[in-house]
């Protein structure tokens, strides 16, 4: 689905199927099972979450991605990311802080912790 130049959102978005925004969009944005692509005209002033983000655009807000998230040489992005692949092509525009921590699966082991003794003998 795409949201042309044109259109103008203000409030929540959600689905379930894959969209590209050219236009402007304010408030939350939410295709947790989908991929956004924020197209080259696209503003976005918004939390997003998503499976997968490509942002080719403007983004002014906080992206949550559980599988990626791509910041074109285009892009630009004011706000955090937390995803555990990201992506920031040169000549992309990024301000603020990446979390990039893996979820663990149901039946994943967790990394061991170092052992406190260990840890202790460094000081």
């Amino acid at each position: 689905m795409n949201i042309g130049k044109s259109v103008i959102i203000k409030g929540d978005l959600s689905g379930s199927e894959d969209l590209t925004i050219e236009g402007q969009v304010e408030g939350k944005i939410e295709l947790r099972q989908n991929v956004l692509t924020i197209g080259a005209n696209g503003k976005i002033k918004a939390q997003i979450f998503a499976k997968i983000v490509i942002v080719q655009g403007e983004v002014t807000g906080n992206i949550t991605a559980t599988e990626r998230i791509d910041i074109r040489d285009n892009g630009s992005v004011d706000g955090d990311l937390a995803s555990p692949r990201i992506a920031i092509a040169d000549g992309a525009h990024f301000r603020g802080s990446i979390d990039m921590q893996r979820t663990t699966k149901p039946g994943e082991a967790k990394p061991a912790e170092a052992p406190k003794a260990a840890a202790a003998a460094v000081k």
